[in-house]
């Protein structure tokens, strides 16, 4: 398409420059609009009023004929905001012998813009093709009144007469003799017959009209209606260029009628049952969300782009993921996590006084630009004090700084609310780079890893301008597995045993390389009925043990279910627990 397929101009000479009247001003701030002078105000009221932009040069300033082009590398303008824009081959300007006198559609040249002294003008009225007028202004950054329009689509057919109708304004406040027309290009011809069936009216929105209704409305706003029942023939306006085939016209005649005039439809109810709305997915999300908050964070929405220093710190940066007109430099990539969004905003807290926040978010992250390498994931970030207890000072005392087993828990709580089997997983210590290699790790089930949690490291805090302490976490909701099928939805019959549970302590001493989820999964494993928890309530190194060594102590929960178990049964019990952790750990019993 062309730059401008139509340019009109005119001279204005004699011209009296000053204060538009009284009335224009009114109009004018009405609408927060500052007056500046009766030249600049007619155009502004023109832009406003009529959906028309205009521009008005100073004759004086203007050297030669007036040249819709496109700019040249290094070209320069300093334009009526104040600032100077350097253009390029992919712009449209108005130039003269000067240079650059105008960025077409978009914003004119201070050096030939008007002021007091003007007192013959050129007016300039024209069509300027909207991906170009788009496409500059975002280069650019101007958000100008008339780029808004242009790149929207104004009235071609209003060109000249907007410029008329700018003259007899001009001429009416500044006096003046004003120069014919002329006219560059054509104005193109926009008229299209739709074919207008009035049954789509009730096909489409459910309302009753009549034909003498839907003619009426579409008249009244423009439209030419010709032929008769059951197809109407209907021309849309010039300046409805949003108007492309019948459905458009349904809305129309819709909106004007009103929605009070489509009659409420019940759902069909089928004999079958209902089937679930949400998918998985989204049911985890919500159980997410709700279980984050109730652990006191606040939920977080931030950008899916992050900088491209971020991303790779995080995984990401590959190529693919680069976006090709990000919208800040900062924000070039798209996000591999959505950690660096969280730890950003605790930075930005931290920096307006408000240090100890704990906040998640629950979101899309990518991985690669195709379908399957989108996921899903919860995301929280702990700093300061911002315990799930509570943070800051207290008159019970000030709490303690945020550590990995709060990441842990937090972590733990979502994978639970969101149906993982959270009894079933393992703690490994391969979390990812961006976390502290002591004080972090991956929760998975087999091969599949569903979160990872830990201190974040303190070169990454240091990249992204954030001081700690600040834990975080991450699961990946998609590699939650789904639960097995159940016959029914009902919750199954609480289980209560009527004999008491006994519990017992077991010290081992194993190597210092051998991970403490081995005990309990070792321990849990010597007697599945009769074990129903393990835990650990003590880890000691030193005096009295070998130094490659360490005493862990857990805690066994027997629960009969038959009969009560006598001294014989707790031993023979503690007899395979202490031989199954001995099998498969290498421990020994410490004396």
């Amino acid at each position: 398409a062309p730059l401008c397929p139509a340019f009109a101009l005119r001279v204005v000479k004699g011209v009296k420059n000053g204060p538009s009247p009284q009335w224009l001003q009114d109009r004018l701030r009405a609408i927060g609009l500052r007056p500046i002078n009766a030249l600049v105000d007619v155009t502004n009221f023109m832009t406003f009023d009529r959906n028309r932009p205009l521009h008005v040069f100073d004759l004086a300033k203007v050297k030669g004929n007036l040249v819709v082009r496109r700019g040249r590398p290094g070209e320069t303008l300093l334009a009526l905001d104040g600032k100077t824009y350097t253009l390029d081959e992919t712009m449209c300007v108005i130039a003269d012998e000067n240079g650059v006198e105008s960025l077409a559609g978009i914003m004119g040249g201070e050096a030939s813009g008007c002021d007091e002294a003007t007192t013959d003008v050129v007016i300039e009225s024209a069509l300027w093709d909207a991906i170009t007028i788009a496409q500059t202004g975002r280069r650019l950054g101007i958000n100008s009144d008339a780029r808004f329009r242009f790149e929207r689509g104004v009235d071609p057919a209003f060109t000249v007469p907007g410029l008329e109708l700018a003259t007899h304004l001009i001429q009416e406040i500044c006096g003046g003799e004003a120069s014919e027309p002329v006219l560059a290009g054509a104005i193109p011809d926009t008229t299209r017959t739709i074919r207008f069936p009035l049954s789509e009216v009730k096909r489409l929105a459910g309302l009753e009209a009549s034909e003498q209704e839907i003619r009426g409305v579409l008249e009244a706003l423009g439209f030419a209606v010709s032929g008769a029942a059951p197809v109407l023939d209907v021309v849309p306006p010039s300046w409805r260029g949003d108007i492309e085939g019948k459905a458009d016209l349904v809305e129309e005649v819709v909106r004007i009628l009103g929605l009070d005039r489509v009659p409420a439809t019940e759902l069909p109810r089928g004999d079958d049952a209902r089937k679930a709305v949400l998918t998985p997915l989204q049911l985890r999300s919500r159980k997410a969300r709700r279980a984050l908050a109730g652990r006191g964070m606040v939920e977080a929405v931030t950008w899916s782009f992050v900088s491209q220093e971020a991303a790779k710190m995080f995984g990401g940066g590959a190529p693919q993921l680069a976006l090709s007109n990000p919208i800040a430099a900062d924000l070039s990539d798209m996000r591999p996590s959505l950690l660096p969004g969280l730890i950003k905003a605790a930075g930005t807290n931290a920096a307006r006084g408000f240090a100890d926040v704990a906040l998640f978010e629950v979101g899309q992250i990518f991985a690669g630009d195709g379908p399957a390498d989108q996921r899903q994931a919860a995301s929280g970030i702990r700093r300061g004090t911002a315990k799930p207890t509570g943070a800051g000072r207290h008159w019970s005392g000030t709490a303690g700084a945020v550590d990995v087993f709060d990441a842990k828990a937090d972590a733990l709580a979502a994978l639970a609310a969101c149906g993982a089997p959270v009894a079933n997983l393992q703690v490994t210590t391969d979390a990812p780079g961006w976390y502290h290699p002591g004080r972090s790790g991956t929760l998975r089930l087999g091969s599949n890893a569903m979160a990872h949690f830990g201190e974040v490291h303190p070169a990454v805090l240091e990249a992204l301008d954030v001081a700690g302490p600040l834990v975080a976490f991450e699961i990946i909701l998609d590699r939650i597995p789904e639960p097995k099928a159940k016959a029914t939805r009902v919750k199954p019959a609480l289980d209560l045993s009527a004999f008491q549970a006994v519990k017992r302590d077991f010290a081992f001493v194993v190597g210092r390389e051998v991970a403490a989820a081995d005990i309990l999964k070792a321990a849990q494993g010597a007697d599945k009925k009769l074990v129903t928890a393990v835990g650990i309530f003590d880890l000691y190194e030193g005096k009295g043990i070998d130094p490659d060594k360490k005493s862990v102590a857990v805690e066994v929960t027997l629960q009969p279910r038959e009969r009560t178990l006598t001294d014989k049964d707790i031993e023979e019990v503690a007899g395979r627990i202490v031989a199954e952790v001995t099998r498969k750990t290498g421990a020994t019993l410490r004396a």
